[in-house]
């Protein structure tokens, strides 16, 4: 693929934090049983998902959208068959690292794609130098205290 953009996937702090959490809590009942097997399996339980938070790429390269995960394409969609963008803060299962995305509908009605692309203004333009009648709504609300939009 030549003349690709890449972009990578926002890392969410609260998804973090929550993950962490969950290992915690069940890292303490690991270490009241003292079994080494489940130790050894909750630090490669947490590997993979640190693999999976750190690895979301999405790449622009000619008139497609690839979907990467570190060295396995996911999928790949036609930029012209892309209808709307809009925020989302759906915590269903996708290609996302982080609760602040973008929900892409294609022209298929039924058909969307969640991603959080880090740089998302300049993820936008790149679709919309392929594609200029994609309808982007994405309303511009911040503060400090939104801990849903608190990413890295």
């Amino acid at each position: 693929m030549e003349n690709q953009k890449i972009f990578r996937s926002r890392i969410s702090v609260l998804l973090v934090v929550f993950t962490l959490a969950m290992f915690l809590l069940a890292g303490i009942n690991v270490f009241q049983q003292e079994s080494y097997r489940v130790f050894y399996g909750l630090g490669s339980t947490l590997l993979l998902v640190i693999f999976l938070f750190s690895g979301v790429r999405y790449i622009i390269s000619g008139e497609k959208l690839y979907i990467k995960l570190r060295f396995i394409y996911f999928e790949s969609k036609e930029i012209k068959d892309i209808a709307s963008i809009k925020r989302s803060y759906n915590p269903l299962s996708s290609p996302a690292s982080s609760l602040k995305r973008l929900k892409i509908r294609f022209k298929t009605k039924t058909l969307f794609m969640l991603i959080s692309p880090v740089r998302e203004a300049a993820f936008i333009e790149e679709l919309k130098a392929i594609n200029p009648n994609i309808e982007v709504h994405i309303p511009e609300t911040t503060g400090k205290w939104r801990f849903w939009d608190w990413d890295f």
